[in-house]
């Protein structure tokens, strides 16, 4: 007879190790990278308006004159990608394809890799280097941070 305060119990194994998920296929890093593009552009704009907003309410007018359009985009877009990839390990783009970041062997990215990750996007050319691997891509950001893409399907 079992004891009724005991909780029951099942046979179930959930594999939550993602190194033993398959590299993200081509198709799936492709549509990533069209959903971050678009998902860091209206992040952009949100918080292009807000520092405009504080800029303006504060009469700033001469730091708005001042400001260098390229560092201000290069830092959004390293905040939009540090921010998800550290903390969820994937970007929005990576939550709709069902990807992740992980390390060579499977586990949580550090921030320094996450880091390296980010600064590697912006070498010019990056996106191509996509461009063989049989399907499963690693880019340069991938390959110079020593991470990979899985797929969780």
């Amino acid at each position: 007879m079992s004891n009724l305060y005991n909780a029951p119990e099942a046979d179930l194994e959930i594999n939550e190790n993602p190194g033993d998920y398959p590299l993200a296929s081509q198709g799936q890093r492709f549509l990533t990278m069209i959903i971050d593009i678009v998902g860091y552009i209206i992040f952009s704009v949100i918080v292009g308006f807000i520092i405009g907003l504080v800029l303006v309410l504060t009469d700033s007018n001469e730091l708005i004159a001042n400001i260098n359009e390229h560092l201000l985009g290069f830092i959004i877009i390293s905040i939009y990608y540090i921010t998800q990839e550290f903390i969820f390990g994937r970007t929005m783009g990576k939550f709709i394809t069902k990807t992740k970041v992980t390390t060579l062997d499977g586990k949580k990215p550090s921030f320094k890799v996450i880091f390296i990750r980010t600064l590697c996007r912006f070498i010019p050319f990056e996106a191509f280097s996509f461009f063989g691997g049989n399907g499963k891509p690693r880019g340069w950001h991938d390959r110079i941070s020593n991470s990979k893409v899985v797929s969780l399907k």
